[in-house]
């Protein structure tokens, strides 16, 4: 059977994680887990203007996590951020999942559709969550020089239009009917759009007061 066959036959099931599969943000928990203390309190004052304009709708949650990440990570070995996300990823993540959401992506599993995380949030340390679960990811990476983070990331955040990409990029022409997505912010409205069935907070998508 071809690939083209196996994507008509096959459910494609996408999962935004913090908030749709969790039950908190964790990318804040992360960086408060992560980060030195003398970082997180520098970026306490250095960001704190940043974040009220992002709580306010000022400014994207793109231009934010930038920030974050610049003043978090700069300089870090890339041994020691990948141990710190290992070690999140299986002592603080378990206990943090929605069980509903997470009985679902297990369901859609077992049943042999094409389960993928779509996020955001770090890939070192959503993937030995996805890993342990058997299923996919697409996520932000950091970008790395000489074994240690520049502070930036490599590529775009994988949120808004830049989710939407990386699945097309990711599933090629995957039938639009065959395709189901959940997510709970308007980073993750392009994603839902590609697909015939979609959830946005639990509640079924297109809804007229969804995004509010």
């Amino acid at each position: 059977m071809s690939e083209g066959d196996a994507a008509s036959l096959t459910r494609l099931v996408l999962f935004d994680f913090d908030g749709t599969l969790t039950t908190v943000e964790t990318f804040p928990l992360f960086i408060r887990f992560a980060a030195s203390p003398w970082r997180v309190r520098l970026g306490g004052l250095l960001l704190a203007p940043l974040v009220l304009a992002y709580r306010a709708g000022w400014i994207s949650g793109v231009v934010v996590r930038t920030a974050i990440v610049r003043v978090a990570f700069s300089g870090m070995a890339r041994d020691h951020f990948e141990a710190l996300a290992r070690a999140f990823a299986t002592a603080r993540l378990p206990a943090l999942m929605r069980a509903d959401v997470l009985a679902r992506l297990r369901a859609h599993r077992v049943a042999g559709d094409r389960v993928v995380v779509v996020s955001g949030n770090f890939e070192r340390l959503l993937a030995p969550w996805c890993e342990a679960e058997g299923v996919e990811l697409l996520a932000s990476a950091l970008e790395c020089r000489d074994g240690r983070l520049t502070g930036r990331y490599d590529g775009p955040q994988c949120a808004g239009e830049e989710k939407a990409r990386r699945v097309r990029a990711f599933a090629g022409a995957w039938p639009r009917e065959r395709i189901e997505a959940h997510g709970d912010t308007a980073e993750d409205l392009p994603m839902l759009a590609m697909a015939a069935v979609a959830t946005y907070r639990g509640a079924p998508w297109p809804k007229g007061d969804a995004v509010r």
